[in-house]
């Protein structure tokens, strides 16, 4: 009976270890934030407000993570109304005809503890274009209300030029510095 029992933890363990989440955007306990040069003279700072996503994480089998995120672009926000609206315009982000930005991994290299580099394919003003994010763990563990969380902060540089951004703003301003903080609960 006891063989019986530990060959069917053993079993069964593997299973218990994987786990799907989704990005807790209830609790607003994830961010998708970038900065860019303004000029070569300071950096601009902004966020997008609205996006969701969810990802799944097995601690026997790390480079079988994967994730996906959905961000509305109208949702771009830099504190600055004006600057806000130029930025939903075709010059920038065209959310007219591009209402949504899109990452969708298709492979993880695990590092130690948990980090490593994510590869996928992120879609921006209509343009996909493969990227690597700079994962690195943050937590795990249970949470006050009988749930358990999993967290990640994830970065990456892109080139405005490379999603056919019609504004250019000259060299210093082409590069524009991702960052995207998760935590996920899990399903």
């Amino acid at each position: 009976m006891k063989k019986r029992l530990a060959l069917l933890l053993f079993v069964l363990t593997p299973l218990v270890q994987a786990a799907d989440y989704n990005v807790d955007i209830e609790g607003q306990h994830a961010f998708v934030q970038f900065k860019i040069n303004h000029l070569g003279f300071s950096w601009l700072y902004g966020r997008f407000d609205t996006f969701d996503g969810s990802f799944s994480y097995d601690e026997n089998a790390p480079e079988k993570a994967a994730i996906q995120m959905t961000v509305q672009t109208n949702s771009v926000n830099s504190n600055h109304a004006e600057r806000d609206k130029h930025l939903r315009s075709d010059d920038f982000l065209n959310v007219a005809a591009h209402p949504t930005a899109k990452f969708v991994s298709t492979s993880f290299s695990p590092g130690a503890d948990g980090h490593g580099t994510m590869t996928g394919d992120l879609t921006i003003n209509g343009v996909t274009n493969k990227v690597e994010l700079d994962v690195q763990f943050v937590g795990a563990g249970d949470d006050p209300w009988g749930g358990h969380r999993r967290g990640y902060e994830a970065t990456t540089e892109i080139s405005l030029s490379e999603y056919k951004i019609k504004r250019n703003l000259g060299p210093a301003s082409d590069k524009l510095y991702l960052t995207v903080s998760v935590e996920g609960v899990k399903k």
